[in-house]
C-alpha cells in the first residue's frame, strides 16, 4: 500500500472528528460523546502512525529500532477498546450494570497495552521492518507473543462488536439501524484484517510464506474499514440533523417567492431584521417564516375575497384540483392585496376575508409561494390589481 492509502484514511476520520468536536466541547460530561470522539481520533491516530514514512520517522526520533510497534498495537488495541465502550454506553441498560461492563473491557485492555509493551522490551528486534514487522519477527521470542496478543485483541474487539451491533440493528430501526449495519460491515472487515495477519503469522511458523496476506490484502481491508466506522457512529448522530436542515433549506427556497412578493409591498422596510451569513437552514427558515408572518399582517387589510374566489373558479376550469385552486386562489388575493398596498390604495372598499381565509394563508405559506411562482392566473391578478382571465392554457402550479 502507498503512504496515500494510510493519510486518507487518517484524515477522512479527523474530519469526522471536527464534525462531532462542537458537541464534545458542549456535552464534555456525556460519556457516549466522550466515547465517539475517542473511537475517531484513535481510529485516525491508528493510521497515522502505521503509515511507513511515520513509523521511519518515530523510529529515527525514539532512537529505538522497530518501536512503532508497540505503539501502533498500543493505538490499535486502545481503538478496539473505546469501541466496545461506545457500544455499551450507546446502547444503554441500567447504570450500574453499564459502568461495571465498561470497567471490566477497559481494565482488560488496559493490561493487553501493558503487556504489549512488556513483551516488546523483553524481545529482541534489532531489525526495522516497517511493513512485514509481524510475520519477520513471527519465530522471536516475546515478540511472537507481542504479535498474538495484539491479533487477538484486535479480533475479540471486532467479533464482539459485529455481534453487539448486528443483534442491536435487528431490534431499532432509522438512522440507528443504518448506522448499525454500516458498522457491522466495518467490523467484518477489521475481522477479516485480523484473521489475515494471523493466518501470514501461523504461516510461518510452519515455515510457509504468505507474507502478502498481512502487507497487501489486511491494511487494504483495514482502509475500507475506517470510513464505515466513521460514518457508522456518525450517522445516528448527524443523520437526523443533516435532514432536518436539508428540509429547512428546501422549504426556504421554496418560500423564495412569497417573501420577495410581500417585500413589494413595503420596499423601504425589510420583512425581517438580518441574521449572520454562518446562519443554519433552520434559523434562515425561522427568520423567513417569521418575516412572511409579518407581511402578510402588513396587507391583510387589502385582501379581497372577490379576487380569490375569481382565481379559484379560473383555477377549477383549467383542471387544477380542489386544493391547487384553493392554493391558486389564495395566492392571487396576496398578490392583488400587495400591489394595493404598495400603490397606497385606500383597504377597507373591497370585501374582506373572514378569520379563516386569513388563517388559510398563514397556516400553507410553501403552497402559495409556488402559485405566485408559477400560475399565469396569479400573475394576471398581480398585473391588473385583482382581475382574473380566461382559464386557457393555465398549468399546474406544483
Amino acid at each position: 500500500m502507498d503512504s496515500s492509502d494510510y493519510y486518507i484514511p487518517a484524515v477522512a476520520t479527523l474530519i469526522g472528528l471536527a464534525v462531532k468536536l462542537p458537541g464534545l466541547v458542549k456535552d464534555w460530561r456525556d460519556p457516549l460523546v466522550r466515547s465517539v470522539c475517542l473511537v475517531i481520533a484513535l481510529g485516525g491516530a491508528g493510521f497515522f502512525f502505521a503509515a511507513p514514512p511515520t513509523i521511519t520517522a518515530v523510529n529515527e526520533a525514539t532512537g529505538t529500532a522497530n518501536f512503532s510497534s508497540p505503539l501502533v498495537y498500543g493505538i490499535i488495541s486502545a481503538f478496539s477498546a473505546a469501541c466496545l465502550l461506545l457500544i455499551v454506553h450507546w446502547r444503554g441498560g441500567p447504570p450500574e450494570h453499564v459502568r461495571s461492563v465498561a470497567r471490566r473491557w477497559q481494565a482488560g485492555y488496559t493490561l493487553v497495552v501493558v503487556m504489549l509493551v512488556v513483551l516488546f522490551a523483553l524481545g529482541d528486534a534489532p531489525v526495522d521492518r516497517h511493513t512485514d514487522f509481524d510475520t519477520y519477527y513471527a519465530t522471536t521470542p516475546y515478540i511472537r507473543e507481542m504479535i498474538v496478543l495484539y491479533l487477538v485483541a484486535h479480533m475479540t474487539a471486532a467479533l464482539v462488536t459485529t455481534v453487539l451491533c448486528w443483534r442491536w440493528a435487528l431490534q431499532v430501526s432509522g438512522w440507528l439501524r443504518a448506522g448499525l449495519w454500516i458498522l457491522v460491515l466495518g467490523w467484518l472487515l477489521n475481522l477479516a484484517f485480523s484473521g489475515l495477519k494471523l493466518a501470514a503469522v501461523a504461516a510461518r511458523w510452519a515455515g510457509q510464506d504468505w507474507g502478502a496476506l498481512s502487507t497487501t490484502l489486511a491494511p487494504l481491508l483495514s482502509a475500507l474499514s475506517a470510513p464505515c466506522a466513521t460514518v457508522g457512529f456518525l450517522m445516528p448522530l448527524v443523520g437526523p440533523w443533516a435532514v432536518s436542515n436539508w428540509r429547512a433549506a428546501k422549504t426556504h427556497r421554496k418560500l423564495r417567492s412569497l417573501w420577495r412578493e410581500l417585500g413589494r409591498a413595503s420596499p423601504r422596510t425589510p420583512l425581517a431584521g438580518p441574521i449572520p451569513w454562518y446562519s443554519s437552514p433552520q434559523v434562515r427558515l425561522t427568520q423567513r417564516e417569521a418575516g412572511i408572518q409579518d407581511g402578510l399582517s402588513l396587507v391583510a387589510p387589502w385582501f379581497d375575497t372577490g379576487v380569490r374566489t375569481r382565481a379559484r373558479a379560473a383555477a377549477v376550469a383549467a383542471g387544477h384540483t380542489d386544493d391547487e385552486a384553493a392554493r391558486i386562489g389564495h395566492a392571487a388575493m396576496v398578490a392583488a392585496a400587495v400591489r394595493a398596498a404598495g400603490r397606497g390604495l385606500p383597504a377597507g372598499s373591497r370585501v374582506l376575508p373572514d378569520h379563516s381565509e386569513i388563517s388559510a394563508v398563514r397556516t400553507a405559506p410553501v403552497g402559495v409561494s409556488v402559485a405566485l411562482r408559477s400560475s399565469p392566473i396569479v400573475a394576471a391578478a398581480r398585473e391588473s390589481g385583482g382581475a382574473v382571465p380566461a382559464a386557457d392554457g393555465e398549468k399546474s402550479p406544483t
